[in-house]
């Protein structure tokens, strides 16, 4: 028998097995598709914060998650005997014009209070910077030292590796044994809107692109609106597209091509790297906008972990913690917005 099993082998579902882990448990992951068969398999991993303005609970879990970050990555590393790819680089995004600068230098001043000395958000002119850079209309940049990168499927790998290396189980298909945690994503989504008649999540496509370009010192760019990633290995991911409306959930397109000029207008120099490759997967987003965390809505006993859109590994380790702590101790310290019941 084993104290916890966890229906989905994604960031969420890998993070509280971990967790649970952690706190002595014995855990089994059930996953037909695989570790990272969903969207947690993608290309691009910016690990970005919410700006540092109008503080709520949601950006406050955000943060302490990204904090966190570097232990847990490196004991996953330790444990896995593997690159897990994370690392804290920043993130730069050009200014655009004046208003964008006078932004940017009053959330450098609430930076201060409310990433209290952990980070820092800074205006920089482009003699302080180094490497391939997006053009900036005022010369002008935001650079933050919160945000990190990681390649989602090598992360994905290494944490399912770390638990296999201390005793769990991580498996295509088995029993439910102990308390179970459904991280299923958008199949769990679409099995509860079907329950309750309406739309308590949904999926939304997203299509990115790897190239071969090494920028791995750098930070990860965000210009034109797209995400410019380097990652450990040499080659650099841009992304994504987010699709409402779609007729092939695995399938790229033109506006993948589009997505791409607009990275290699920000960034010259990525214009000629060889694709390596172009991926698009469905990935889960819940009615509320925020994670799905507690207790399952649809099912008895069980818990749900969902609807990480976008923000899925920055929030992952904070995730694993809450829940491991409502399943194995009874203790909720879960932000209320993040209740299944704000997405019924």
């Amino acid at each position: 028998m084993v104290d916890v099993t966890v229906r989905g082998a994604g960031i969420f579902g890998l993070s509280v097995a971990w967790a649970c882990l952690e706190k002595g448990a014995t855990v089994r992951v059930i996953d037909p598709n695989g570790v990272g068969g969903g969207a947690s398999g993608g290309l691009v991993g910016a690990l970005a914060p919410h700006v540092p303005e109008q503080w709520n609970e949601k950006k406050e879990f955000q943060f302490q998650s990204l904090i966190a970050a570097q232990a847990f990555w490196q004991a996953v590393g330790d444990w896995a005997k593997l690159e897990t790819s994370y690392a804290r680089t920043g993130r730069l995004q050009p200014l655009a014009d004046e208003r964008a600068v006078t932004l940017a230098r009053a959330r450098a001043e609430t930076a201060k209070e409310l990433w209290r000395g952990q980070a820092e958000w800074r205006v920089l002119e482009r003699k302080a910077l180094a490497g391939p850079l997006p053009e900036s209309a005022t010369g002008l940049y935001v650079f933050d030292t919160l945000s990190a990168r990681m390649f989602p499927r090598q992360a994905c790998l290494a944490l399912a590796t770390a638990i296999a290396a201390r005793g769990g189980e991580v498996l295509r298909a088995g029993e439910d044994q102990g308390q179970v945690v459904w991280a299923s994503g958008v199949h769990d989504l679409e099995r509860l809107s079907a329950h309750f008649g309406r739309e308590v999540g949904t999926a939304v496509k997203g299509q990115g692109a790897l190239l071969a370009f090494d920028m791995r010192q750098g930070p990860q760019i965000f210009a034109n609106t797209v995400h410019i990633v380097p990652h450990w290995n040499g080659t650099v991911a841009i992304g994504s597209t987010s699709e409402r409306v779609f007729e092939h959930a695995q399938g790229t397109d033109a506006q993948l091509e589009a997505v791409l000029e607009k990275a290699y207008a920000a960034v010259p120099g990525l214009r000629g790297a060889k694709v390596l490759e172009r991926w698009a997967g469905l990935r889960p987003r819940a009615r509320s906008r925020a994670p799905m965390l507690g207790r399952h809505p649809l099912i008895e006993g069980a818990y749900i972990a969902n609807g990480g859109f976008k923000i899925g590994f920055g929030m992952g380790c904070e995730v694993g913690r809450v829940m491991a702590a409502l399943v194995l101790d009874g203790i909720d310290t879960i932000p209320a917005e993040f209740a299944p019941v704000a997405s019924l």
